[in-house]
């Protein structure tokens, strides 16, 4: 995504969401979504398979009932 693209798309965003954005920090937000897509097109290139990924599935337990029976929430 280019400079022009990157640009409407932050102005666009914060109208939608009736966010005030002045354009100096607007374009500092335009700055960290440039270096934000650079690290992901590194990530990208990177030549990973499914079995390289160490990460588990994240699965929360149940709460367990209090010793009156109520649940913890």
């Amino acid at each position: 995504m280019d400079n022009a693209k990157i640009a409407a798309y932050v102005d666009s965003t914060a109208a939608m969401l009736g966010l005030p954005l002045p354009p100096e920090r607007a374009a500092r937000v335009v700055a960290h979504l440039q270096r934000t897509a650079a690290m992901a097109a590194l990530l990208d290139t990177a030549p990973l398979a499914p079995h390289d990924e160490p990460a588990e599935i994240y699965s929360p337990a149940a709460f367990l009932p209090l010793n009156d029976g109520r649940s913890q929430l």
